[in-house]
């Protein structure tokens, strides 16, 4: 996996690839797009193979950009999403609260980050549509437990109230930019940029409340 950190010429302290995975319509492009551009839509269209925002944090005085995949949860795109676990450097798996399905599918998600992705990888588990209480078929109880059984954090956001989306993303890439600093090469030594993305897989912006 390339490294995160940037040369010294850069404007940015690191770039971070975060990937976003779990099953379809549960959320995924609308926390993609809360969080990077600030909006949000009710009407739900499956995204088609990759699509990618790019937003810059400042991490503890550093500044971060983050390139953010959205992957699509449909298995006839399995084949085209799996060459992006290997460029992660930080993964949210999410599942759907009002939709226990989705949650029993976690475990899945993450047999692919193992599968697929690098050691070491930083991984996080959110729960979507927490402003669905009417709705709402698991527990916060239950998730947290799985999330402590996986050795997860876990988050509950709600990108229709913006709750905890910011949030989500932020303590992924704290999480990053800690490991990724601890395994900084000696000073002298330059360490390897990230390459751009590859060529982008066109998908959609919206998806379900």
């Amino acid at each position: 996996m390339a490294s995160a950190l940037l040369p010294p010429t850069s404007d940015h302290d690191y770039l971070f690839r975060l990937l976003l995975i779990g099953d379809s319509g549960v959320g995924k492009s609308c926390l993609l797009l809360r969080f990077a551009d600030d909006t949000y839509s009710d009407n739900f269209v499956a995204t088609i193979g990759v699509d990618f925002r790019i937003r810059t944090m400042h991490l503890d005085g550093k500044k971060a950009k983050a390139q953010i995949w959205d992957t699509a949860g449909q298995e006839r795109f399995r084949t085209i999403c799996a060459s992006y676990y290997r460029g992660a450097h930080g993964v949210i798996v999410a599942f759907d609260l009002t939709d226990r399905e989705s949650f029993h599918n976690v475990r899945h998600w993450l047999e692919e980050i193992e599968k697929y992705a690098q050691a070491g990888v930083n991984k996080m588990l959110v729960g979507t549509k927490c402003d669905m209480a009417s709705k709402r078929a698991v527990t916060y109880d239950e998730a947290r437990e799985l999330a402590e059984e996986l050795g997860l954090r876990y988050l509950e956001t709600s990108a229709k109230h913006t709750h905890n989306v910011d949030e989500a993303f932020t303590q992924l890439a704290k999480e990053i930019k800690d490991r990724v600093s601890r395994q900084a090469p000696p000073p002298g030594i330059p360490p390897r940029t990230i390459l751009g993305p590859g060529r982008r897989v066109s998908g959609a912006n919206c998806c379900q409340p």
